[in-house]
């Protein structure tokens, strides 16, 4: 099996187990709140309780299963596990174009896969009440509202995957912890915006898995989380170059 096939393996399943856990976490909210008051519709609310609670829980699960990935994974792949971040080092010229592709298809199929593993683990009250943990903007949030939170949540990632894991002046071993608590943090404040992709593939997943087994369907919003992540890494990136960051370029 070739390096690119490894490399390739490890973002599917790394996409995978973030949809699974992250994504999940989110359903399993809803899923409590149906729970507790049968008349709670799908994406007017979040949890039990409503609020930042629930959102900062949620943060929590895909902070930890992205440290996980990062450190168990991310010395094979790099750990992408997110098209936004692969896209973005490969316009900053920081990643292969002839793997960017290899490694974007990886990603969706692993979001795709974490979303119909998490459905046959939770049944399907994981699909017809919380949705799969798929995103989309809350009422009063329009459109363009949402790429602007999609793409300033992404631009914060992707500036401290920048600062912790790409520039080769990076201290050495942190980078699982502060990605995964960027992205906790992050979602925890936008989470009522959007749902807190900043992942397209994290999105996606859900939303054809959501598709194939009857759950809501939501794709007129998926180019809200296409737009807004890209945009948000690719100006982080090219911006973390303008200040002045030192970072590793392939040629």
């Amino acid at each position: 099996m070739s390096d690119l096939a490894k490399r390739c393996i490890a973002e599917l399943t790394g996409t995978a187990l973030l949809v699974y856990f992250g994504a999940g976490a989110a359903a399993i909210t809803l899923m409590i709140a149906r729970g507790t008051d049968t008349g709670t519709p799908f994406n007017s609310g979040i949890g039990a309780l409503g609020g930042l609670g629930d959102w900062f829980a949620i943060g929590m699960a895909f902070a930890i299963v992205i440290a996980a990935v990062i450190y168990s994974m991310g010395r094979v792949s790099g750990a992408h596990i997110n098209p936004a971040v692969t896209i973005a080092l490969w316009a900053t010229k920081r990643f292969p174009p002839g793997e960017t592709g290899a490694y974007i298809v990886a990603q969706l199929i692993g979001g795709a896969l974490g979303s119909l593993l998490f459905a046959a683990s939770a049944g399907m009250d994981a699909v017809t009440v919380g949705g799969l943990g798929a995103t989309a903007p809350f009422p009063g949030i329009g459109y363009g509202q949402a790429i602007l939170a999609e793409a300033i949540g992404t631009f914060v990632l992707m500036m401290v995957i920048m600062g912790v894991a790409v520039d080769k002046k990076a201290p050495q071993g942190f980078a699982g912890l502060v990605i995964g608590l960027t992205v906790g943090g992050v979602i925890t404040t936008i989470g009522n915006l959007t749902g807190s992709s900043l992942n397209t593939a994290r999105t996606f997943g859900p939303y054809l898995i959501d598709s194939l087994l009857g759950g809501p369907d939501l794709w007129v919003y998926f180019p809200i989380y296409v737009i807004g992540p890209i945009v948000g890494a690719v100006v982080a990136a090219f911006f973390y170059g303008y200040i002045g960051g030192e970072a590793v370029t392939v040629e």
